[in-house]
């Protein structure tokens, strides 16, 4: 009994020890490097990390990190790796932006296939603009009632994705493809996609279609093409 109590407070007391070691400033953040930040400042995302305080390399989470990073909007995730004995590896993985949209401001923002916000957006973006008809309120609509449109902006197929200008969904979830041709694509609910795509796809490829065109993809198997609506 005597022994094995001996035993537990030898090892409670190198434990200790060891922890005490790691907790001195020779085992603190000294050196930091993040990786893949190109749309936010660099200097302030360090800051915000918490980084720059030269924590002990004990007290370093990639969780906490990911935490205080939250309010970067273009940031989606991270991971972080220790080089022991004072280095910190951080590599960001950042949003992509599938379409851009503008705000209630009227301002160009950058959107994710998740509908959210990036940022400002140049008015040379080339990239779809998305559009909420009808929208119940002022408020961004395309992490909500329109968040289909920015889904469809983000699997758009590199055979006609350069040729999609505006990508419209109304307030019964149908979304519709405007081309720069112009021509408009009727996708419907925002179901059965790939097979909407080829069949878009083929379209464009083996039929005339004149400016104006509304071709009615949302039964991929039986495409009708129309005229221009009257004005």
């Amino acid at each position: 009994m005597k022994v094995s109590t001996v035993v537990v407070l030898v090892g409670a007391t190198l434990v200790g020890g060891g922890e005490w070691v790691l907790r001195q400033s020779y085992f603190r953040v000294q050196h930091v490097t993040f990786v893949g930040v190109h749309h936010e400042l660099l200097r302030q995302v360090l800051a915000e990390s918490g980084l720059e305080a030269h924590p002990t390399m004990l007290q370093v989470s990639a969780r906490e990190v990911r935490a205080k990073l939250a309010s970067f909007t273009w940031i989606s995730g991270l991971t972080l790796v220790k080089h022991w004995p004072s280095t910190v590896v951080v590599t960001v993985l950042e949003s992509t932006a599938v379409a851009v949209a503008f705000n209630a401001r009227h301002a160009l923002q950058f959107v994710d296939r998740y509908g959210r916000d990036l940022g400002a957006a140049p008015l040379r973006a080339n990239l779809p603009t998305l559009q909420f008809v009808k929208p119940r309120t002022t408020a961004w609509p395309f992490e909500h009632a329109g968040r289909s449109a920015a889904y469809v902006a983000s699997q758009l197929p590199p055979a006609f994705s350069a040729q999609v200008s505006v990508i419209t969904e109304d307030d019964h979830g149908k979304v519709t493809l405007q081309m720069t041709t112009p021509v408009t694509f009727i996708l419907g609910p925002p179901t059965q996609l790939r097979a909407k795509f080829v069949a878009i796809a083929s379209v464009i490829a083996h039929t005339t279609l004149r400016p104006g065109d509304v071709v009615d993809a949302t039964v991929p198997d039986e495409l009708a093409v129309t005229g221009a609506p009257p004005s």
